[in-house]
């Protein structure tokens, strides 16, 4: 894999994607959306990945939409809302899908400031860690007078709840990852030092894991938050279904009875 915007490097069966603008604290040109979009679908196509780990280069995590990119203009004869919704249903709607939706698991490492959309990137993670120097801003409105987009009216509230998800999304104040940690948006705050061996042994034990079980729990908790309890306890039921056939459950319950770690192995 090799990208103009994109730092991409594997060790084992891990995958780690670094966000390659520092000059422009990686934020989000159309060049660096098109890339993620391709580094999605090259994922979902190597079957020997078991996780990524996905941080941004320099001091940065993120700074949101590059409001300076040349491809950042309505065509003629197209107002600019014309021009931005086309923009994220073309191509930034989709990045935000099919990182959410990657076939192993996905951990998030915030090295920096995460601005605007950058924030919505962040939380794509199965798990978001931060440094804890990083800080998340969600200035869509108070600055720009926009409402926030790429999945961020969704992840906020699913991850704090509805009032913390207004509260930072109307004031665009900034909280650091301590406070991040404290409210839950972020599962993890380390020192800047640890986070990146902090990501990659997250990532290397998940990768370990059973691949298809991981996924199904993340399916069944992105979908929780809008089932009745009756409706989810059949999506938990169809998904045993699948999983308990598995040479995955298998291996776990010959490893539980012989008292070892089990070997999972991705299908």
């Amino acid at each position: 894999m090799k990208f103009e915007n994109l730092l991409v490097e594997r060790a084992g069966a891990v995958l780690t994607v670094t966000l390659n603008r520092p000059e422009k604290l990686n934020s989000l040109s159309l060049g660096l959306v098109r890339d993620l979009d391709s580094c999605a679908e090259a994922i979902q196509r190597d079957t020997t990945l078991r996780a990524v780990v996905l941080t941004g280069a320099g001091r940065g995590f993120c700074a949101g939409a590059d409001l300076t990119d040349p491809d950042s203009l309505p065509g003629p004869g197209q107002t600019m809302g014309q021009f931005v919704a086309a923009r994220l249903r073309t191509h930034f709607n989709p990045v935000a899908l099919k990182w959410t939706s990657l076939p192993v698991p996905l951990v998030v490492a915030v090295n920096g400031v995460a601005a605007g959309a950058g924030v919505s990137v962040a939380l794509m993670g199965d798990i978001t860690i931060a440094a804890r120097s990083a800080s998340f801003v969600t200035m869509f409105a108070p600055k720009l007078g926009l409402a926030p987009d790429m999945g961020a009216t969704y992840f906020l509230p699913v991850r704090i709840g509805p009032a913390k998800a207004r509260a930072l999304a109307l004031t665009g104040e900034p909280i650091g990852a301590e406070q991040a940690e404290r409210i839950g948006l972020i599962a993890d705050c380390v020192d800047d030092a640890l986070l990146m061996p902090q990501a990659e042994q997250l990532a290397s034990r998940l990768a370990a894991g059973p691949t298809r079980a991981l996924i199904a729990t993340r399916e069944l908790i992105n979908r929780g938050a809008a089932a009745t309890l009756t409706e989810q306890l059949e999506q938990e039921a169809a998904a045993q279904h699948h999983l308990a056939d598995s040479s995955d459950f298998a291996e776990g319950v010959e490893a539980f009875r012989e008292r070892r770690a089990p070997s999972f192995h991705k299908v």
